[in-house]
């Protein structure tokens, strides 16, 4: 293949740093929207793999509470807003217990 002329080579150059600065830029939305999600405590300032390991965590927290059935029928059946503020200190509690330090590391 023949040189590129130098411009060719910068304007690909800059092209190429936009797409990544916009990849970037979707990333990191991407996990400001999943730590909307996820309860936290107060404390946490948690890194993208902190992140996505305390997602799976509570997904597993989830899964585990359907399985047990262990709300009430109430919780169910109330406003989205309670049942998530529920969910959210179960898991709070849940966490606090140790289940979250004992698989952090998974």
């Amino acid at each position: 293949p023949a040189p590129q002329p130098p411009e060719d080579a910068h304007a690909q150059r800059v092209i190429a740093n936009v797409r990544e600065r916009q990849r970037t830029q979707s990333l990191n939305d991407a996990f400001a929207e999943l730590r909307k999600i996820i309860p936290t405590l107060p404390s946490d300032k948690l890194s993208k793999i902190q992140t996505l390991k305390l997602a799976a965590r509570y997904i597993d927290f989830l899964c585990q509470v359907l399985q047990s059935d262990e709300l009430d029928h109430k919780v169910a059946t109330s406003c989205n807003f309670l049942a998530h503020e529920r969910l959210s200190y179960a898991f709070s509690v849940w966490r606090m217990e140790g289940a979250w330090s004992m698989s952090a590391s998974h």
